[in-house]
Formats: C-alpha cells, sequence, structure tokens
C-alpha cells in the first residue's frame, strides 16, 4: 500500500483541481476474456454479459470517489482481451457482431469508449486477425463508442510490412467509411509498435494475456498543472536559474499528480471488489482542448516561441523524463505509456503551432522519439494515397522498433479536406487542422512487402 497522504498535500492537490485543470484523465477496467468458449452469436453475447457485470458499477463508484476526495475524473473506460484472439469463427460479419456487443456494452454502463477490438500481427497474421482487420471499415462506422488498434511490430521482431500496407488502406477505407462525420472513425483506430499489456489510454488500450481477471488502471494527466508551475518560476527565477531547475520543478508536480492518480486507483478498485484489484498508474501527460491545459504549452513556456522551433525536441525530452522520474518516486506502480501525448488536435497550442507553420509532421515524428506515443490525431487531406499513409505510418512505426519503446500512428486523412483546412470535432477530440505530407511517392518500397528485420539491440538474451 502507499503511505498516508499528509493534509499539506490534500491542500496542494485541492489548488491544482481548482486553478490548474488537475484530473485523473481515466480510470480504466481492464477485463479478461479469454475463458469465454462461445463462437459467433453466442461469444458476442458472453461478452456482453461480461462486461455489463463486471463494469456495471464501474461509473457510479468512479462518480462517488469523484465526489468524496474531491478530484474530477474524466473518463470511465473499459479494456479487453484483443479480440482477434477469440477468433474461433473468424468471419467478418461474426467479428462485427461482436464489435457491436461491445458498442452495446458500453453504452448500458455508461461510458464513452471501450477498447480492445484489437489484433497483434508483429509476426504474422493469421485468418482471425485478417478477418477481424478486414471488419474494421464496417465495425467502426456501426459502432460510436468502440476503439481498436492493430500492434505491427515489435523490437523483438521486427516490423511486419504487409500489415503496415494493410493498415494504409484500412485507415483510408474508415475515412470513407465515416465521410459523412469528416472521417471521425479514424479517432477510433490505431496502430502501434510495442504495444503494451496495461495501457488505460484510449484509443489503443487493450487487457493482455498476462493480466489478471479484472484489473483497474489509472491514466492520469495534468498538464495544465506542470505549466503553471514552470511559468511561475520562469516568472520568479531563482538565482543560478537553468534548465536543470525546470525539470526539478517538473518532478515535483509530477510526484503530486502520481500520488493523486494511485490513491484514487485504490479507492475505485477496492469499492468495486473482487474480482477487481488495482494495476498501474500511467503517468502520461495527456492535454484537452481547454486552454492552459495543454503540453505545448508547458514547451513554449520554457523559452519557444511556437512549438517546432529548434530545441522542441530536447525540450519534450526533458519533460518526458521528468515526468517519468517524478512519478517513479511517487508510485512503485507505473505503467501503461508513460511520458507526454502530443495530440495534434486536442492540444490547442500545438493546432496554432501547425497553423502558423511551425509544427510539421516532418517535426513531430522527431519528436516522437522523446515522447511516450507517436503521431497522434493528425490530420492529413482526403486524398492522401493508402501508400503514402503506410509509408508514414511505417516511418513512425521504426522509431518505436530501434528505439525499444512504444510508438503508434493515429491518422486522420480528412475526406475532401486540403492542407490548411480545419475540422472542428469538439469534445476533447478538438479542432483538426489538415496537416501538409511529403509529395513524393513511396509506393515502390511499401509495397514490397516482407518483414523489416529486428534491429541488433533486440539480441539481448
Amino acid at each position: 500500500m502507499m503511505a498516508d497522504i499528509g493534509f499539506d498535500e490534500v491542500l496542494q492537490t485541492l489548488r491544482m483541481v481548482e486553478v490548474e485543470h488537475l484530473d485523473i484523465r481515466t480510470t480504466t477496467l481492464g477485463i479478461s476474456l479469454l475463458d469465454l468458449d462461445g463462437s459467433g452469436d453466442r461469444l458476442a453475447e458472453q461478452i456482453y454479459d461480461r462486461i455489463t457485470t463486471l463494469g456495471g458499477n464501474l461509473v457510479k463508484i468512479a462518480r462517488e470517489v469523484e465526489s468524496d476526495l474531491g478530484v474530477p475524473i474524466v473518463n470511465k473506460r473499459v479494456s479487453v482481451t484483443p479480440i482477434a484472439l477469440l477468433g474461433r469463427a473468424p468471419k467478418r460479419d461474426t467479428f462485427l457482431k461482436i464489435g457491436q456487443a461491445l458498442d452495446r456494452a458500453a453504452e448500458t454502463i455508461g461510458i464513452d469508449y471501450i477498447a480492445g477490438f484489437s489484433a497483434l500481427v508483429h509476426k504474422g497474421i493469421t485468418d482471425a486477425d485478417r478477418a477481424l482487420i478486414e471488419s474494421l471499415p464496417e465495425t467502426i462506422a456501426a459502432t460510436k463508442r468502440l476503439c481498436c488498434s492493430v500492434n505491427v511490430a515489435t523490437t523483438k521482431a521486427g516490423i511486419n510490412m504487409d500489415a503496415v500496407l494493410m493498415m494504409g488502406h484500412t485507415v483510408k477505407a474508415i475515412a470513407e467509411a465515416t465521410a459523412a462525420q469528416d472521417g471521425i472513425g479514424c479517432a477510433r483506430f490505431v496502430v502501434f509498435a510495442n504495444a503494451v499489456e496495461d495501457n488505460p489510454f484510449i484509443a489503443g488500450a487493450f487487457h493482455g494475456v498476462g493480466e489478471a481477471q479484472a484489473v483497474l488502471n489509472v491514466g492520469v494527466s495534468g498538464p495544465g498543472v506542470v505549466n503553471s508551475a514552470v511559468r511561475r518560476l520562469m516568472q520568479n527565477p531563482p538565482e543560478n536559474m537553468d534548465l536543470t531547475s525546470i525539470a526539478d520543478v517538473i518532478k515535483r508536480m509530477a510526484f503530486k499528480i502520481t500520488r493523486a492518480g494511485e490513491l484514487i486507483g485504490r479507492v475505485v478498485a477496492r469499492r468495486l471488489g473482487p474480482p477487481v484489484h488495482f494495476g498501474v498508474v500511467d503517468l502520461s501527460l495527456a492535454p484537452t482542448p481547454a486552454e492552459g491545459d495543454s503540453v505545448a504549452a508547458i514547451l513554449e513556456a520554457m523559452g519557444l516561441e511556437r512549438t517546432g522551433a529548434p530545441g522542441t525536441t530536447t525540450a519534450l525530452m526533458l519533460l518526458t523524463d521528468a515526468v517519468k522520474k517524478g512519478g517513479a518516486m511517487a508510485t512503485s506502480y507505473v505503467g501503461g505509456l508513460s511520458g507526454a501525448f502530443i495530440p495534434v488536435s486536442e492540444d490547442g497550442n500545438m493546432v496554432e503551432a501547425a497553423r502558423l507553420g511551425a509544427l510539421t509532421i516532418e517535426k513531430l515524428e522527431a519528436m516522437t522519439s522523446v515522447c511516450s506515443v507517436g503521431l497522434d490525431m493528425v490530420a492529413i487531406p482526403g486524398d492522401t494515397s493508402a501508400e503514402t499513409i503506410a509509408g508514414i505510418i511505417a516511418d513512425e512505426i521504426a522509431i518505436g522498433v530501434v528505439n525499444s519503446k512504444t510508438t503508434a500512428a493515429r491518422l486522420l486523412p480528412i475526406p475532401g479536406k486540403k492542407a490548411g483546412d480545419i475540422v472542428a470535432y469538439g469534445g476533447l477530440l478538438g479542432d483538426a487542422i489538415i496537416m501538409p505530407v511529403n509529395k513524393f511517392s513511396c509506393a515502390g518500397f511499401v509495397n514490397l512487402g516482407g518483414r523489416v528485420p529486428a534491429p541488433i539491440q533486440s539480441l539481448r538474451n
């Protein structure tokens, strides 16, 4: 158990909530489905029953804890075992029915998103994987709360380029299937390298095969808290102020945020009762469109004129490392992705940086080498080819593979839109600004297929 939290820490936490946008971004209940033995319609109903039974009180209890402790819990969510692993009768229409059952279960228990409609194809594709992937455009278009992911690479296995090319076509097809909503279905689909089993954040969450029956994982937030702290430091700098001073302030804030997150996660898990137990705290700073609640604003508070300027990658490295160090001191249960998210549409300062031309896809790609995810909520012109999308995904995945870290791509080719246009999705998804992509073709390369071999650093045994 974590040590008792003192009165001073409680007062500091209340200030962070009231003034600096502190919240717990998500309490995500991971549920194992591996023991279900049905197929077809029966499996879909078993999945629905399992989720509504174990997750039926999630929203109610999270709201009670939110009220009792005074810290907002923005999202209450569920993740499940990667669905392709359950494909005993691997047909597209079976996976469509399962996707609809998951969506219906999410609606029944009152959550905004449910995740785990996923496939793990980093070394090869089974019939069930292929059927699930082929069902994605239709399934996403037929649901509102379902989030999907595919893991196409690991450091140990290398990159499955056949799967990457398939993802390029899949992203295009999802955009076209949801064209009436400006391709919003792509916001519920992410492609991974080195996907982790205990990620509580949507859209890439799933409940890994090494997890227990039911686990409550917490995703903390707090960019507004860190932003305020850095700005106060810059306005009243101590003697011998330098970048180490900024790192120390961020570590202290991350410590406090993480303490609050673990407390809330443990209380929610305890009140849910067996078989649920507490899992991990994901330390990732996750922005929202609210003013000040921005990762880009933190980088700019450090002295960058705009996010994307020279020095941005270094500033993001400092931020990510300090968050991890501070959080790791506060809990022994660090997990998930942990670092700093840079979803463009969900971060108002990043949207503005992209609008001004300070932030490009190529600069974002460089930034992802030091943060916790990748090219996240990046809108691109609707006429971008499937091969170019596959090439962008491959480049992002390569960063994860060679650096032994999780990276991902959540790309939104918005039908009928061109570079510079803005689409207002609203809510946490924010405003998507369409970013230009390189016009030169990579079709000859991505169409070669096969596997990119694992890097030499994978040979660690």
